[in-house]
């Protein structure tokens, strides 16, 4: 009886220290944080009058989510169209660009201005390609009221002629096809009023072109037919490298994506020019009107690759100073546009 009263004390004891024993206190749960919302206020570029109060716009709001907010204020002003600042004079802000990255406190101003009708930049190019391919054609054809009236719906007699026809057409179908199934175009939009300069030149030297190739008195390349088939060579090789590049620059980026990244060469030989140029896609079109100014000895053909030339070598060095720019580890060996040159 001794032994099981003494046991009987000790569980007694046991549990009268588990009840005293201090229960350990529950956590307490996390505050959660403060979000500082921002007041955004749109005022007009032009009259510096206040156009519309934004309050309570998240931090992680990006520019095009204010440009979302301001287009439901004013309809008429679509994302596309407006252009947002932070001051009058500075550049327009990016539409990836976030609230509190900016240089502003929690009440922000932004400038207006607004950039007018836009077009997709597809679009654009789509039109720049379509006018010259149907323009051609219709000199080519000779339609009425182009040359005299006994030459309405006749051929030319030079094969060459017929070469050009083939060669201008290729081309201009080629970036066609590209712009609907190869190009990522990361742009967004331009303004409607560009459309009327980029298609006005690119259509008037189509017809000019084509007026001189097409013409009953035009004369063969002084060569013959050996000068046709190096200019035809040089044409049909550019127009390969140049499509090589394009599937190149194209499966750089995967779709919807807007990161940067350093083009380098692949297994495609064409490509290799990458080595020693930032923009060879420029390189191989200037070098196919080469080849077709070779192929045609034609003066307008002449003056629009010259001009050609100097408007891509202007983009060929955005593009590579862009480059120089974003990535610290930039080939140092390439060029702009022509290796070792330019």
């Amino acid at each position: 009886m001794d032994v099981l009263a003494l046991e009987a004390k000790n569980v007694t004891g046991t549990e009268t220290e588990k009840k005293s024993a201090p229960r350990p206190k529950p956590k307490q749960p996390k505050k959660a944080k403060r979000i500082v919302y921002f007041e955004v206020e749109i005022v007009d570029l032009k009259t510096k009058e206040k156009l519309l109060l934004l309050d309570k716009v998240e931090p992680t709001a990006t520019v095009l989510d204010i440009k979302a907010l301001f287009h439901k204020s004013y309809p008429k002003w679509y994302p596309a169209r407006q252009s947002l600042r932070l001051d009058p004079k500075a550049k327009s802000l990016r539409d990836e660009e976030v609230l509190q990255t900016l240089p502003v406190g929690t009440t922000a101003s932004f400038y207006f201005g607004d950039l007018g009708p836009q077009l997709t930049w597809g679009t654009v190019f789509l039109a720049e390609c379509v006018g010259p391919l149907i323009i051609y054609l219709m000199f080519y054809f000779r339609l009425p009221f182009i040359y005299s009236p006994k030459y309405d719906f006749t051929s030319s007699k030079h094969w060459v002629v017929h070469l050009a026809c083939m060669c201008h057409s290729f081309h201009y179908i080629k970036r066609i096809l590209e712009t609907l199934f190869v190009h990522r175009i990361s742009q967004g939009t331009m303004p409607l009023r560009n459309i009327f300069k980029n298609c006005g030149y690119y259509w008037c030297t189509a017809a000019w072109m084509a007026y001189y190739i097409n013409h009953p008195l035009y004369t063969t390349p002084q060569y013959g037919q050996q000068q046709v088939n190096v200019g035809l060579y040089i044409f049909l090789f550019c127009q390969v490298g140049n499509f090589s590049i394009h599937v190149a620059l194209r499966n750089l980026k995967s779709p919807g994506s807007k990161v940067k990244k350093i083009p380098y060469p692949t297994k495609n030989p064409f490509t290799w020019i990458f080595w020693l140029v930032s923009c060879p896609n420029y390189t191989y079109e200037v070098g196919s009107w080469i080849g077709f100014t070779v192929m045609t000895q034609c003066v307008p053909v002449l003056f629009f690759t010259l001009v050609a030339f100097i408007q891509m070598s202007v983009w060929a060095k955005g593009k590579h100073r862009s480059y120089l720019k974003e990535f610290r580890d930039y080939p140092t060996l390439r060029s702009s546009i022509l290796p070792f040159i330019l």
